[in-house]
């Protein structure tokens, strides 16, 4: 975790060394050149530099050690501090497009000289190189506040592009495209900034796992034993590196509560270990092996209930003969008509089951 916000501090701090140094350099040429996209360009620098001040002060607040208040830790901290520098971005934008509709209705001729050209193409380089190494920082150390500041640089790099361009077609044709280019960098900011927030919202709201990594824990926990399959897995993440969940196993109905609970001490473990994730909760699923009955009724109602299309697992299956009752999980596509199959589903099953008490969980595909 200590090398972690290192690779961010580092990054933000060359990141706003390279901001503030093009910041300056384009509000010299744009005053010089009376360029509104050279100035808009610059204050959106300056704005990239204040994102890198937060992302350093987030990871500083995320890095907080759990206290009474928040035995979880502070790691979200870090989930707000990307929002803020999306929202700086979106304001960005939204400034970029009301100076530039202000030049359309006040038009002033700009003049661009080499040097200008030169330092404007320079400005695009180090965008560029900026651009690709913070987001590649991001990825590595799994920082959404670093991402997001590496592709808002990429952006730039784009917009002063935009810019060049219109100074060319301005030396070549005498044709002013400056305030319709500073139109063209304000929304492009401004959706870049609004795409950020989205992506971060979702993270906030809880958004579904990556499939590979609850595959890979998944594997890992079937790695253990007379450990049957694992169901249910609900992963919750407190902040980057952490993430707290809880699954469901299943194991044979003859073990004891000694053997189950060593299968969960090793489970837990393992998991740990190999993916950094903390299982605070494992409960059991009963495997029936010992029943005729159980064994070929839970054959048949598999099969029924997995011959329907937008069925994606069942699993859960138990059976009380004693009580006549039986229960069993499903989980469906949230593409399908869920109520409609779900309710096919609970008569097939009670058909089959004829004599018992059914009861179909749905579960969430999640």
């Amino acid at each position: 975790m200590e090398q972690r916000s290192k690779t961010i501090v580092r990054a933000s701090l060359i990141g706003i060394g390279t901001n503030i140094i093009l910041a300056l350099f384009k509000a010299f040429v744009g005053f010089l050149s009376n360029s509104i996209a050279v100035i808009l360009d610059a204050v959106n620098n300056l704005s990239d530099a204040l994102s890198s001040v937060i992302t350093i002060v987030g990871t500083h607040l995320a890095a907080k050690k759990p206290d009474k208040k928040h035995p979880l830790g502070y790691g979200r901290i870090e989930y707000l501090s990307a929002l803020i520098v999306s929202g700086i971005v979106m304001y960005a934008g939204i400034t970029s497009v009301e100076e530039a509709v202000k030049k359309i209705l006040h038009p002033e001729a700009a003049s661009y000289s080499m040097i200008t050209m030169i330092i404007l193409l320079g400005a695009v380089i180090g965008k560029v190189l900026l651009g690709r190494y913070v987001v590649a920082q991001g990825k590595k150390v799994d920082s959404d506040s670093l991402i997001a500041s590496g592709k808002d640089a990429l952006n730039d790099a784009l917009v002063s592009g935009s810019v060049i361009l219109s100074a060319v077609v301005f030396l070549l044709t005498g044709l002013s495209l400056e305030p319709y280019v500073g139109i063209l960098i304000g929304v492009v900011i401004t959706r870049s900034g609004i795409e950020m927030i989205r992506e971060t919202l979702d993270k906030i709201l809880g958004e579904r796992m990556d499939r590979e990594l609850v595959s890979a824990v998944k594997r890992t926990i079937c790695e253990e034993p007379g450990v049957y399959g694992a169901y249910d897995l609900v992963l919750n993440s407190y902040g980057p590196e952490r993430l707290i969940g809880s699954v469901h196993i299943e194991v044979d109905d003859f073990r004891t509560a000694r053997e189950i609970d060593e299968m969960q001490r090793n489970i837990v473990n393992r998991v740990l270990e190999k993916h950094m994730i903390i299982l605070t909760g494992i409960s059991v699923y009963s495997h029936n092996s010992q029943s005729e009955e159980s064994i070929s009724l839970q054959e048949r109602i598999t099969h029924a209930v997995m011959s329907h299309d937008g069925v994606l697992q069942m699993h859960g299956f138990y059976l009380d003969e004693s009580r006549k009752y039986l229960t069993l999980d499903v989980i469906l596509d949230f593409e399908t008509d869920r109520e409609a199959l779900y309710a096919l589903i609970q008569k097939e099953v009670q058909q089959i089951a004829e004599g018992y008490t059914v009861e179909v969980a749905l579960d969430l595909d999640i």
